[in-house]
């Protein structure tokens, strides 16, 4: 079994400095930023750059301190595709291009995916690592150095 630990981080929410990252338990990382979204795009962007990043048979299991990323990718997405990418109330799904990008990505890996919530800030050291990265790529986006286009029509394209 593979472990990753992700999170996101938004200098200012919404709309600020925003970086993701993740951490696999062997030791490995990747992280990245952009210079305007939110903490759910940077949770969201996390989960979905873990799940690239490790193809394969093996069984992925995701750590994340954020319950709207994992119920984003694992719970909700199942009855938003069945209901035209609506949610229950009716109303068009937030962050649809990056929700569809997991929902794909989970879809064309051969092993299975999992979601384990940690709580953040408590001393797991893997989430701590990631907490870290996301807020290294963060302000590195905020000086200009980002990883992906700034505008929320970028991410249409990117995911």
């Amino acid at each position: 079994m593979i472990t990753v630990s992700t999170d996101g981080s938004c200098l200012r929410n919404p709309g600020g400095a925003s970086g993701w990252a993740w951490v696999n338990h062997d030791g490995t990382s990747s992280s990245g930023g952009v210079a305007s979204a939110t903490n759910q795009i940077a949770e969201l962007m996390a989960v979905r750059a873990a799940i690239l990043a490790h193809p394969g048979a093996e069984h992925l299991q995701i750590e994340s301190d954020s319950q709207y990323a994992i119920k984003c990718a694992s719970v909700w997405v199942a009855g938003w595709k069945r209901k035209g990418w609506r949610t229950a109330s009716g109303s068009p799904v937030q962050n649809l291009a990056l929700v569809q990008g997991i929902e794909r990505a989970i879809a064309e890996r051969v092993g299975p995916v999992a979601f384990t919530w940690v709580r953040g800030h408590v001393g797991n050291e893997f989430n701590e690592r990631a907490d870290v990265l996301a807020g290294k790529a963060a302000r590195e986006a905020l000086a200009g150095r980002g990883t992906a286009p700034e505008t929320s029509a970028a991410y249409d394209v990117l995911f």
